[in-house]
């Protein structure tokens, strides 16, 4: 007899708007407990009905709805995704060189299809003591620091880079005004816009404001499908324009920062499908996707040569807010 246990699979949290499908798996997984009289038609009568209610709740999800998903705590983190891609080859790299390394922050090499490739990204914990320690995906001065050096060194070595983003945004305590948040941030948005490699942004869940774009100046943007890009949360817009977070759903709305939303206006090049329900009913083909994508665009990137590459990055950006993509 085997004395191996199977790993059991963790419980999916459900959101709010989740609970009429809930209760509805909990009727049917009642039903089917009852062995005194045959149920079958009536919970095959119960799953068409869980079907069609799923179809329609999961395609006419709101911003708002979108944003809880985006922020799910069993969502994909970044460095699940990257042992997803590669565990053998990840190797990761650490410090700014200046004296601190800042986990909200995590990167180092990776091979992807056969060819090494620099990957970094914000790190959200699973638990109360792992968001402590990667301080909830907040970076601190140090943290922007870290992923300039490494963007560096890919240049020096010929490496596309690729950046993983699920960030609420920079830590906005007065340490990092202390250590020159701005400066940093504002540094590595021009240094990437300079950098003679390819780079490919993924937004995983919620990327907000220079939070984002510190890591986040790219050839190609692509989103998965529930993730969100904003230049501030919607609680944060709620609280300056309406002087009450309460309207948080009302400028999610308003905002328009949906993938949907950002790939009609030119800003987000490719929407990442997730499975139904949201990346973390299904991790494992949601890891899968996002590899196929940056596989996609890492073919288009290498056919161009250093000039082109730059240059399209430029107009990229150069084009974003223009009046006619609005």
């Amino acid at each position: 007899m085997s004395t191996t246990k199977e790993k059991a699979s963790p419980k999916i949290q459900s959101l709010d708007f989740e609970k009429p499908l809930i209760q509805l798996k909990k009727q049917i997984a009642d039903l089917e407990k009852d062995s005194t009289v045959d149920v079958s038609e009536n919970c095959q009568a119960l799953r068409q009905q869980l079907e069609e209610m799923e179809t329609q709740l999961y395609e006419q999800l709101t911003p708002a709805q979108k944003l809880q998903i985006a922020r799910h705590p069993q969502r994909p983190n970044t460095l699940e995704v990257i042992q997803g891609f590669s565990p053998e080859t990840w190797f990761e790299l650490h410090g700014d060189r200046m004296g601190k390394d800042d986990r909200a922050i995590v990167g180092g090499v990776i091979e992807l299809g056969g060819k090494p490739a620099m990957i970094l990204g914000t790190q959200k914990g699973r638990s109360m003591k792992e968001n402590l320690v990667h301080n909830f995906g907040m970076a601190n001065p140090e943290g922007y620091r870290k992923a300039l050096r490494l963007f560096q060194h890919a240049e020096k070595f010929k490496m596309p880079v690729i950046t993983l983003i699920d960030t609420p945004g920079a830590y906005p305590g007065i340490e990092g005004e202390q250590h020159a948040v701005g400066h940093a941030i504002a540094l590595n948005i021009r240094e990437m816009s300079r950098l003679n490699v390819p780079i490919i942004s993924i937004v995983m869940g919620e990327a907000s404001s220079g939070g984002a774009l510190g890591i986040g100046i790219s050839n190609h943007i692509y989103m998965l499908e529930h993730a969100q890009y904003t230049v501030i949360s919607p609680e944060g817009c709620a609280s300056i324009l309406w002087r009450d977070a309460s309207f948080a759903t009302t400028a999610a709305e308003a905002l328009k920062i949906t993938a949907q939303d950002l790939y009609r206006f030119g800003i987000c090049d490719a929407v990442i499908e997730e499975p139904r329900g949201g990346a973390h009913y299904n991790p494992e083909a949601t890891i899968t996707a996002i590899a196929q994508q940056i596989h996609l665009g890492l073919d288009e990137l290498n056919a161009l040569d250093i000039e082109a590459l730059k240059e399209q990055r430029f107009q990229k950006y150069r084009q974003i807010g223009a009046v006619g993509n609005a």
